[in-house]
């Protein structure tokens, strides 16, 4: 018996990366999901991969309209919706005082708003359902700053925060909202940074499928009793306080 038997997940930016592993494990654990994503190609290949637990659903988190359809075809292939994971994110930077609005906006669309519509859009088939659980993905950038990356660090503080004041307000409803907070996750998103970019106490990034158990936790009813917390999965890097070694 899989511990997300029967649940129904859709899962933002669920084409590859975090998303890709999410998806992959909560089929394996009993899960029907919908991958959502801008990369149709990658999505619609791994929805064909999962077999007849999964579909792909072209998403950007950034229009209502998708969200709308993406809601509709969980309930239409698979009867209703459990879960939600907001895992859909990009990451950009620059100097404060060059920081370019267009950049920040994007974002901001991206990484914030797009939480909040997918939120907003899942609060009602997650009544008709009896309840579920809300996953925004945040980052280890949401419980501190980071220089050049005010968007990413703005965004992140505002997924955690949102997580907060659902729970609150949903959990009359029995919806549970959480907050996950990665660390350095070795994703296309990071191939770029290098391994000793940060000094992790567990020296060494993160595989995607070490952030999906946490993912799947949160998903199952193992979770029952906790909602507007924060899980952070990142070696230790924030509780680190860095010192000279001579």
């Amino acid at each position: 018996m899989g511990r997300v038997d029967g649940k129904v997940a859709l899962i933002t930016g669920g084409a590859r990366g975090m998303g890709a592993a999410h998806a992959q494990l909560l089929v394996d654990e009993g899960a029907r999901v919908i991958i959502g994503d801008v990369l149709a190609d990658e999505g619609q290949a791994l929805a064909e991969k999962l077999g007849d637990a999964a579909r792909f659903a072209e998403l950007d988190v950034s229009d209502p309209g998708h969200w709308d359809a993406a809601v509709e075809l969980a309930q239409r292939e698979f009867g209703k919706l459990d879960v939600l994971v907001n895992n859909a994110g990009i990451i950009n930077g620059g100097a404060l005082q060059k920081f370019d609005l267009d950049k920040w906006r994007k974002i901001i669309d991206i990484n914030l708003t797009g939480t909040f519509l997918g939120m907003r859009a899942a609060v009602e088939p997650m009544k008709a359902a009896g309840g579920g659980s809300i996953i925004n993905v945040s980052s280890i950038e949401g419980l501190r700053g980071a220089p050049w990356a005010h968007g990413y660090v703005a965004s992140k503080w505002g997924v955690r925060g949102l997580a907060k004041s659902a729970a609150l307000e949903l959990a009359p409803h029995k919806i549970r909202v959480n907050s996950l907070h990665p660390g350095l996750i070795r994703t296309p998103m990071t191939e770029n940074i290098p391994d000793d970019l940060v000094t992790i106490p567990l020296g060494r990034p993160a595989q995607p499928e070490e952030v999906a158990t946490f993912v799947l936790f949160l998903a199952s009813d193992e979770s029952s009793y906790a909602t507007g917390s924060e899980f952070v999965v990142d070696g230790g890097l924030v509780t680190a306080v860095p010192h000279k070694t001579s």
